[in-house]
């Protein structure tokens, strides 16, 4: 009974992937496999690109 726990705990727990950006461990919700400060600097990025786009029309 105990390995039939520890089976399925092991099944719901996927291994750490690491950033293509830094090498970190990636966050859970990245589909992109970027740690949680990679992703969160590519999204201000995208923020201010767009900022600036609108400025320049």
């Amino acid at each position: 009974m105990e390995q039939a726990k520890l089976a399925i705990h092991s099944d719901r727990i996927k291994p750490a992937s690491k950033c293509t950006v830094c090498g970190s461990d990636a966050a859970p919700n990245s589909s992109e496999n970027l740690c949680w400060v990679c992703r969160r600097l590519k999204i201000s990025a995208w923020r201010d690109a767009d900022q600036q786009m609108a400025a320049s029309e």
